[in-house]
């Protein structure tokens, strides 16, 4: 409990100043990208800016890393965007208290280290997917809802000058870190734009057009949806995917905090975190969301190391809602399509690109294949999942051909199969297909010293064979099993019918 109580831990030396800047400068970060993702889900931005104050706070006060921000967007949310189409706002809120209660779940039971069975393949489809999905939603702001109903590009001279501004928007946040990271590129471009709108009076569309912010403490709400077993069928599928997408972008950002300040964080108490943050943004009306890779490293870059500065820019976040709306709302949306632009690109892993000739083929088949999943169908969890299963299968193929068996017959007469590499579904036929009964002297014995019985298809295998010596009349032994598949076989016993030989002189190490 000590560690959740030492949240300010004052034995290490806090740079106030820094976390102070640090903490600005990453709510001014947040703010853009809050806003441009809840208008890209089709919420109003104030659900946005709730997220990223309340995930942003619970996670800095209780996490699992210091340094490491989460906030109001991301992935998590680009996941919910067929349900808040489908079933409306009510629902978004029920998923996002049930995302974190799984969320909360996984730090509980202490699964986060689970997190890691993800191969890297998988995360460069996931982030390129995502990228994709970011970037085309910008070019969705081109268009515009006529007086008709019709959604329409925008034409003439509308239509340049949003495209001038976003790609005004565009070079300074690419330029500007070349001049000085004191201050958020994406802040001062919008700044920029934002001054040459109001300075040439310029007409384009603003986040006023979109929806109003009128700001207030946000308030407790429980989710007005029906409570039945037909809900949790709708929201179940979103949840899980959700509190999955979290999970691995927070994690993922945790151990990549991890590298840049070389200190250790917590995978499991940071999950806990994450689920409580969602379960209040359930109840508080955010959108939910998780670690920010992007804002996360501004926090670091502007020499930030404690959780002082993520609570500073919650706080921040929160007074701008209350007294800043006027000014949000004329925030041009080129400004922040632009920078979203540059969110797109910056998550697109193009070091993908340049290694593709290096990878293995398998590799860039899943790369491609998660990113595609993720790209048509928007099913971020799907993609993941079919990435991991199909690299699983991969590895299962590549060691079942690393199988192999040394025969040679003793001066008894005894016919010995030394068996090396693993024996489990994948390498089941290759083994068997290397044993001859028929011409095979009374007494086989297999030698497991260099393999293990991994599973079920491993220990059916070893029952046939055994029955096919059996059959002529023939004795087959096995040995130099280790302890875990002695464990294995022995509970199996009542299946299978195998001889284990004793071997006074050679006792494999029992697996602690």
């Amino acid at each position: 409990m000590n560690s959740y109580l030492n949240i300010f831990d004052f034995s290490k030396k806090i740079n106030y100043k820094n976390e102070l800047l640090a903490g600005f400068t990453v709510a001014m970060t947040m703010i853009p990208e809050s806003l441009s993702f809840a208008i890209l889900a089709g919420l109003s931005p104030l659900t946005g800016l709730y997220a990223a104050f309340m995930m942003g706070l619970v996670t800095a006060i209780l996490g699992g890393r210091p340094g490491m921000v989460s906030g109001g967007a991301g992935a998590t949310i680009v996941v919910l965007i067929a349900l808040i189409k489908t079933h409306g706002i009510e629902y978004l809120f029920a998923t996002v208290v049930l995302a974190g209660i799984f969320q909360l779940l996984v730090g509980v039971f202490k699964l986060g280290k689970f997190v890691r069975l993800i191969p890297q393949p998988v995360m460069y489809g996931f982030l390129n997917g995502l990228a994709v999905i970011i970037f085309m939603a910008q070019v969705e702001q081109f268009k515009i809802t006529g007086s008709n109903g019709v959604v329409d590009w925008l034409q003439g001279t509308s239509l340049y000058i949003m495209a001038g501004l976003t790609a005004l928007t565009i070079a300074i946040v690419y330029f500007f870190p070349k001049i000085t990271k004191v201050i958020p590129a994406s802040l001062v471009g919008i700044l920029i734009v934002f001054v040459v709108v109001l300075g040439f009076n310029i007409h384009t569309k603003t986040v006023a057009d979109i929806a109003s912010i009128s700001g207030s403490l946000p308030s407790f709400h429980i989710p007005q949806i029906p409570f039945s077993l037909k809900t949790l069928e709708i929201i179940f599928p979103y949840a899980m995917i959700m509190a999955g997408v979290g999970l691995i972008e927070s994690l993922l950002t945790l151990s990549m905090v991890d590298e840049i300040t070389d200190s250790k964080g917590s995978t499991n108490r940071e999950s806990v975190a994450q689920g409580i943050a969602n379960i209040t943004n359930g109840f508080f009306g955010g959108m939910g969301g998780c670690a920010m890779v992007a804002q996360t490293l501004v926090n670091l870059n502007a020499g930030s190391r404690a959780r002082l500065s993520g609570i500073i820019a919650s706080i921040t976040i929160l007074i701008i809602i209350l007294v800043g709306a006027p000014f949000i709302e004329k925030i041009p949306m080129a400004a922040l399509v632009g920078v979203m632009m540059m969110v797109a690109i910056s998550t697109f892993q193009w070091v993908s690109i340049r290694i593709v000739n290096k990878m293995p083929k398998s590799d860039i088949f899943v790369g491609i294949t998660v990113a595609l999943i993720t790209i048509v169908l928007h099913n971020l969890a799907l993609a993941v999942l079919v990435g991991v299963i199909i690299s699983a299968l991969v590895f299962a193929w590549d060691n079942a051909k690393r199988i192999r068996a040394k025969k040679y017959v003793d001066e008894k007469g005894v016919k010995y199969y030394e068996i090396y590499g693993p024996l489990f579904f994948g390498s089941v036929t290759a083994f068997t297909d290397k044993f001859d009964p028929a011409n095979d002297p009374n007494a086989v014995i297999i030698d497991f010293k260099e393999s293990r019985i991994v599973d079920m298809s491993a220990i059916d295998a070893l029952d046939k064979l055994s029955k096919r010596y059996a059959q002529q009349n023939k004795k087959l032994h096995l040995k130099h099993l280790s302890e875990d598949c002695r464990k294995m076989l022995k509970n199996a016993e009542a299946i299978i019918e195998v001889n284990i030989q004793d071997d006074p002189t050679y006792k494999v190490m029992p697996e602690k």
